[in-house]
Parts: structure tokens; C-alpha cells; sequence
């Protein structure tokens, strides 16, 4: 019993560092640039903000075709515009703190110009469509 009780301590302060010693620390030149990266994102997002009305008009009707883009668009503008507005306000106001993630962007696509390309299904379709110039060259021999 002797031995448990004078044992236990050790045990104990051995548990409690053994996390202490796990952690690693980040370069502090790292983590500001990583802070100031966040603080910009949030302030470009917040004044952009009224560019994502545009875009979700834009995207809708290129995906799903004029009259569903122009109804469905600008609610999905409306709404996007509110959450890039509030996920630029929340990283500025706390761009300090590494959440989430490692001072990750908490919108994606991570600024409001980003992401007007073509999806994937229209690249494949028009490259499936499209003959290319080896094509066209094989058939005219």
C-alpha cells in the first residue's frame, strides 16, 4: 500500500507532461502571416460581399438554364451575400484565433472571385462534343 500511495504521484506527474511535451510550436513569423492573410480575407469579403448576387444569378442560369437562374439566382444570391457578409465579419473580428481549422477560410470558394469558371460537367460535355484536330484531320485523309 506503501508503494501505491508513494507511487501515485509520480504516475500522476508523469500524465499530466506527457501532453505538455507532445505539443509543437509554430514559428511566430508563420502564425502572424497566417492572422494578417485572415484579417485581409475577412475585410475583402466583407466589401465583395454584394458580388456574390451577380455571380449566384450567373451560376444558376449557366447550370440549370435562364428561367430557373432567374428565380432561383438571386435568392441564392441573397442569401450567399449574407453569408460571405457574416464569414467576413466573424474572421475579421477574430482573426486572432486559429479557428477553423488553422486560420482556414470559412467560406468556399475562398473570396468572391474565385469560382465563376465552368464546372467539370460542362468540360467533360464540351470536350466529348467538341472534335479535336487530330480528329478532323484522320477523317479529311
Amino acid at each position: 500500500m506503501r508503494i501505491l500511495v508513494a507511487a501515485l504521484p509520480l504516475l500522476l506527474s508523469l500524465g499530466f507532461a506527457n501532453p505538455v511535451f507532445a505539443q509543437v510550436t509554430q514559428r511566430t513569423d508563420i502564425v502572424i502571416e497566417k492572422m494578417s492573410f485572415k484579417l485581409a480575407r475577412g475585410v475583402a469579403n466583407m466589401a465583395t460581399c454584394v458580388v456574390e448576387f451577380p455571380k449566384q444569378v450567373y451560376l444558376t442560369s449557366r447550370d440549370r438554364g435562364a428561367a430557373i437562374g432567374a428565380v432561383i439566382g438571386p435568392l441564392k444570391g441573397f442569401g450567399m451575400t449574407l453569408y460571405r457578409a457574416f464569414a467576413g465579419a466573424a474572421e475579421t473580428a477574430f482573426f486572432m484565433i486559429p479557428q477553423p481549422g488553422y486560420y482556414d477560410p470559412m467560406v468556399d470558394p475562398e473570396f468572391v472571385w474565385h469560382g465563376w469558371e465552368e464546372s467539370r460537367s460542362d468540360r467533360t460535355r464540351t470536350m466529348e462534343i467538341e472534335p479535336t484536330e487530330a480528329t478532323v484531320e484522320k477523317k479529311g485523309d
